[in-house]
């Protein structure tokens, strides 16, 4: 019997290379993308920002949410 992989908290994965190019130059406001995809884009950011430390992905999601929805 093979051994059973057990299940891991990974970190997030970075933007894909699509969205990374959609964004660059661009700011928060890049055209084409959904809201839900800005904010995302703008969560790693912050998540980054702080070092990649885990346990602030809700915190950095609201933030995230926040600016992009009053268009900052």
């Amino acid at each position: 019997m093979k051994p059973r992989k057990t299940h891991t908290t990974s970190k997030p994965k970075p933007p894909s290379p699509v969205m990374r190019k959609a964004s660059e130059g661009r700011g928060r406001k890049a055209p084409g993308l959904t809201a839900d995809a800005r904010i995302a884009m703008r969560a790693y950011e912050l998540y980054e920002q702080r070092g990649r430390q885990d346990g602030y992905a809700l915190e950095d999601w609201l933030q995230a949410e926040r600016e992009i929805r009053r268009g900052a």
